[in-house]
């Protein structure tokens, strides 16, 4: 992966060490920052939530998480799991992401099983029902925990930026992010708009927004290199999502693969490299941008994925 570029000094890093970049060139006449979360150890934004469940699984005496995964999440736990010298056990669906390389890397064990996500959580749950491990899924028993880890995005914003922006564009797939910035924007009192996008026609917030939430039928889902870890035919936390992004009158989206792409290509110029998949949020916000323009004031892009 190319070194990231210094921070420039119109984009200060935060409070939590992860940068903002003004990629305001891309969408002239508008201000636009992305908010690299590729940058944490893991390369995931899901860091901070793999942390916090950790965190609260030593303070119940549990010394083994075991999670299902498309790829981000994993990496994520099985980072945070080797910093507390827990136990890791990741339950991914065979061929996706990198196998499990980097998790093993970081130490954890890598479960492969026939299917789909969906396919990952059922197992690791069965594991979590032996009593050798705690489920540390989105959904498990510690989800205060994954919305406490990641609502940090909206806190590191309010370190770095002098008033709130006026959207707030975020990946969809579980739905988890975007119930837990709401949360905390409705902590802060900002009034931020929030913007999911998502795998067009791969996810059941994208297809079915702007509601009732309905799942998919699972064969009717593609995964392709580029959209991998944005791909469910059952957004774990979907209608609860959609109802948290409805509130602040934002929307859902989709983006395809070749926008993905386009999308990551376009912020390697400005010292950013996600994946494909980790660019979605911005591939929606210029769809947005390019259809019907931008509401005024500061976008704020996040970045979830190397």
């Amino acid at each position: 992966m190319p070194t990231p570029a210094p921070l420039s000094a119109e984009a200060p890093s935060d409070a939590f060490g992860t940068p903002l970049i003004d990629v305001s060139a891309l969408v002239p006449g508008a201000r636009v920052l992305v908010k690299d979360e590729t940058r944490y150890a893991s390369g995931s934004h899901k860091e901070p939530a793999a942390r916090a469940v950790v965190a609260r699984a030593v303070a119940d005496s549990h010394r083994h998480v075991t999670i299902a995964t498309c790829g981000n999440y994993g990496r994520a736990m099985a980072t945070a799991c080797q910093a507390a010298g827990v136990e890791c056990t990741v339950v991914l669906p065979a061929g996706w992401s990198d196998g499990g390389e980097a998790m093993r890397a970081a130490g954890a064990r890598v479960h492969l099983v026939d299917g789909a996500y969906e396919d990952a959580v059922d197992e690791s749950r069965r594991l979590a029902a032996t009593g050798d491990c705690v489920d540390g899924n989105v959904d498990g028993p510690y989800v205060e925990a994954v919305f406490e880890g990641h609502g940090v995005v909206v806190s590191a914003l309010r370190a770095a930026l002098p008033e709130a922006p006026a959207a707030i564009w975020l990946p969809v797939g579980n739905g988890t992010t975007a119930i837990a910035v709401r949360r905390q924007l409705d902590l802060y009192g900002w009034d931020t708009v929030i913007n999911g996008v998502g795998s067009a026609g791969n996810n059941p917030m994208v297809t079915c927004w702007p509601g009732p939430y309905r799942t998919l039928p699972p064969e009717s889902v593609t995964t392709t290199d580029h959209n991998q870890p944005l791909v469910n035919w059952h957004a774990l936390q979907g209608d609860e999502a959609m109802t948290a992004i409805a509130a602040t009158g934002g929307t859902v989206l989709g983006a395809d693969d070749r926008e993905l792409c386009d999308a990551r290509d376009a912020l390697a110029e400005h010292g950013a490299f996600p994946t494909a998949a980790g660019a979605v949020a911005l591939a929606g916000l210029l769809r947005t941008a390019r259809s019907e323009g931008l509401v005024p004031g500061a976008h704020v892009v996040v970045l979830s994925g190397r």
